[in-house]
Parts: C-alpha cells; sequence; structure tokens
C-alpha cells in the first residue's frame, strides 16, 4: 500500500456521489421545492458518509480492515489534527467577542465620516471585522442589519449596501489568520500563515483597493443623507486588533487566539455587555459552531485516504498535466480545481479540503511553492463563494434583509459584487505577471 498507484478515474466515483446528493438535492430543494435556505437543508456529513460507503464498496483487492487503516492513516496526519485545534480556538474566540463588537466598528465610522461614505464604510468594516473574526457569514450576520438602515436612511440602494458587506466580509475570509480558509490552505499545503498572508495580501489588496475606488465613484454621483447614530463601546475593538496585530507579527495563532479570547473576556465583563457565565456561554457556542466543519474535515481526510491509494489523485493529476502546462498552468490548475469544488459544495471550507491535498501534489509536480499554492486555494474558493447565489453568505444576506421586512434577491445583488469580481481579475493577474516560485 506504499507504492505509487496507478491512475484509475473509477476512484474519483466517491466524490461524483457526493456532488450528486449535496449539488443535486441543494438545486432540487432550493429551485424547483423553493424551500427556504435549501441547499443547506441537506446535512453535508450524511452526504461525505455515503461518499465513504460508495469508496469502501470499491476495489475489492483492498480487504475492509485495511480500507479502515486507510482512513485512519488520512485522518492522523498532523495537519488534520493542528487544523481541528485551531478550529476549535477560533470559535472560542468569536464566541467571547460576540457582536457588539462589529456593531461599535460601523457606528464610529458611520458617526465621523461624510454621508456619501456611508457604503464605502460599510466595506471598510465588513473588511475588518471579517480580517478579526475570521467568519465571511458571521460578519455578514451581524453588518447586514447595519447596513438596512443605513441604506434606508441614506438613499443608497439596498443590493449595493449589502454586496458592499458581502464584498468585505469575503476580503477577510480570505486573509484573516483564523478564518477557517486560512487554517485549511495552510494545513494541507504545510505553510506558515504569515507567509500565506503575504502572499495573499498582494493579491486582496489592488482588489479591495479598486473595490473602494468603485464604490466611491457610485457614491459621489449620489444623492445621500445622514444616517442616524447609535451608541457604541470603542474598548470592545481591542481583542480584534490584538489578534488582528498577533497575526501580522507572526505569532503562534494559539498564542494570538489565547490573548484575544483573555482580552475579550475581560472586556466584555468589564464594560457589562456579557457576564461571566455569559462568557462561557459564548465559549460554548462558539466550539458547537465548529462542529460540522470539523466533522466534515475529518470525512473528508479519511475519504481522502482511500481515493488516493486506489489512484484517484493520479487520475486528476494526469489530467491536470494534459490541460495545464507549465508552472504557471499549475497555478491556473489548483484555482480552477478549487473552485469547481466550491461550486459543487458551495462550502469553501469544504471545497479547500477537498482539494488541498491534490493541490499539494499539483504544487510538487510543478515547482509551485508552498505559500503561492495555499494562496491560490484560498483566494479562489472566495471568489467563487462570494459570487455563487446559494452559498451560505448570499443566503444569510438576504434572509437578514427579510427578516427585517425588505426584500432582495440574489440577482440584484449580484452586479454590485465588485470585489469578487476584482479578485479574480488581480489573481490571475498575479498568476500570469508574478514571480515563479521554484
Amino acid at each position: 500500500m506504499n507504492q505509487k498507484p496507478n491512475a484509475k478515474g473509477i476512484a474519483l466515483l466517491p466524490i461524483a456521489v457526493f456532488l450528486v446528493l449535496y449539488l443535486g438535492l441543494g438545486i432540487l430543494f432550493e429551485y424547483i421545492l423553493h424551500i427556504e435556505m435549501g441547499f443547506y437543508q441537506i446535512p453535508i456529513v450524511v452526504a461525505f458518509l455515503a461518499a465513504i460507503l460508495v469508496a469502501c464498496f470499491q476495489n475489492r483487492t483492498v480487504t475492509f480492515d485495511d480500507k479502515l487503516e486507510l482512513m485512519a492513516k488520512g485522518v492522523g496526519d498532523k495537519n488534520i489534527m493542528i487544523m481541528i485545534l485551531i478550529f476549535l480556538t477560533a470559535g472560542i474566540f468569536v464566541g467571547v467577542t460576540g457582536r457588539s463588537s462589529a456593531e461599535a466598528a460601523a457606528y464610529f465610522l458611520l458617526s465621523v465620516t461624510p454621508p456619501r461614505l456611508a457604503v464605502a464604510v460599510l466595506f471598510v468594516v465588513a473588511c475588518f471585522v471579517s480580517v478579526a473574526m475570521g467568519t465571511s457569514v458571521g460578519t455578514i450576520t451581524l453588518l447586514t442589519p447595519i447596513a438596512v438602515p443605513v441604506a434606508m436612511d441614506s438613499g443608497f440602494s439596498l443590493p449595493l449596501c449589502v454586496a458592499a458587506v458581502i464584498g468585505g466580509a469575503m476580503f477577510g475570509d480570505n486573509l484573516s489568520f483564523i478564518s477557517d480558509t486560512t487554517i485549511a490552505a495552510c494545513s494541507t499545503q504545510g505553510c506558515e500563515m504569515r507567509d500565506k498572508f503575504r502572499a495573499n495580501f498582494k493579491i486582496a489588496l489592488p482588489a479591495a483597493l479598486a473595490t473602494l475606488a468603485l464604490i466611491l465613484v457610485i457614491s459621489f454621483r449620489a444623492d445621500a443623507t445622514p444616517v442616524a447614530a447609535v451608541e457604541h463601546n470603542m474598548l470592545l475593538l481591542i481583542p480584534y486588533v490584538l489578534v488582528l496585530i498577533g497575526g501580522i507579527a507572526g505569532l503562534n495563532v494559539f498564542i494570538v487566539l489565547l490573548l484575544g479570547i483573555i482580552t475579550g473576556a475581560g472586556i466584555s465583563i468589564a464594560t457589562g455587555q456579557m457576564t461571566a457565565l455569559d462568557v462561557l456561554a459564548g465559549m460554548g457556542s462558539g466550539v458547537s459552531g465548529m462542529f460540522e466543519t470539523i466533522m466534515v474535515t475529518i470525512l473528508v481526510a479519511a475519504l481522502c485516504g482511500m481515493i488516493r491509494a486506489y489512484g484517484g489523485f493520479e487520475a486528476l493529476l494526469n489530467f491536470i498535466r494534459r490541460v495545464c502546462k507549465g508552472n504557471r498552468g499549475g497555478q491556473l490548475g489548483i484555482g480552477l480545481l478549487v473552485g469547481l469544488m466550491d461550486i459543487a459544495t458551495a462550502n469553501n471550507t469544504v471545497a479547500i479540503v477537498m482539494a488541498g491535498p491534490i493541490a499539494r501534489e499539483v504544487s510538487a509536480e510543478y515547482g509551485i511553492d508552498a505559500k503561492r499554492s495555499a494562496s491560490l486555494l484560498d483566494t479562489f474558493s472566495c471568489i467563487f463563494q462570494g459570487i455563487i447565489p446559494y452559498g451560505a453568505q448570499m443566503l444569510v444576506a438576504i434572509s437578514a434583509c427579510a427578516t427585517l421586512g425588505y426584500s432582495v434577491s440574489a440577482f440584484e445583488i449580484i452586479p454590485f459584487l465588485f470585489y469578487p469580481f476584482l479578485l479574480c481579475v488581480s489573481s490571475l493577474l498575479f498568476i500570469v505577471l508574478g514571480n515563479k516560485d521554484r
């Protein structure tokens, strides 16, 4: 079992089964039966269990005990363990800091800037909050209820304001040190987070600046009225700022998160935002929110262990060799691979976990540096996740608007999603014009 397996396309059948179950049922529920949040009614863990069952019935030459051993080796990888521990710690941090910090950042900037900058403020705040919190869905959940009254008070269109929040949220999802996509990308490629951040920053910053410029052009052509002031406490931003500074400085991610948890809990209790019991409850809910992601990580690792042994990865590598030539072709292959996985799963973390082991072999084949490979995985997954109309980010934003009594569709928002589109342009330029890492 230690020999390099022969390429066998049939070994990819479990992935096809997963995609049919998850994507097929998602389309059925969301667009045919019109079930709200239809894509998220399918238990992704069950879909992966079905895929593993198919893999267990494949390759009769391998005994069931040996298949269990293959799965165990996949799950037992050191990077999988690191990923799970970081997921848990990041969940505790988000649970402790809560939503008050995001609101404080938004309303502070809205109170000190001209009305015409309201949409730009929403984008900048979403960028900051998502980088600090490491979650695009969490950022959208926190800021969309602010974007709606901003749109109503200022006169800007609701789709534009919501799109500014989604774009900023994807910026942080792509860059944050505690984002599950960053954790997954770095862990699967075996690189340091600070190295991936530096490579990623060169792609994300130009796209963010271009997005901000576009928003400002639209804003200065519109008539805007002042946004109503809301009380805020700037002390609540300290934990986020500390995590951001610690991550950029290259401190160990566990030390950074522990510092954020301690300061977040202390400030929340001292300012009366939470009691000690509330902090403990927040920690529990934060950890619970990571359970499905952790379970998916374990199941994907087990599934990939069998697919690799059956020759599935080698079959994918052969396909990439035929289609993509040279170092730049390999980079584009990694981007398209994770993008297709994201379209199929509507979950950028799952897409990275699935594509990561293949991307690592592509990197070795084409001489692509680990930090560059991790950056491409994270960036392209966020590009597609930020645009697809059935992604959690879009659905949560639409649901938050509906909760406040305002109706907006994904197809009204998509034309204003400047950041994901510009991030795609920036990523392609990064591949074409960037220095080849060998």
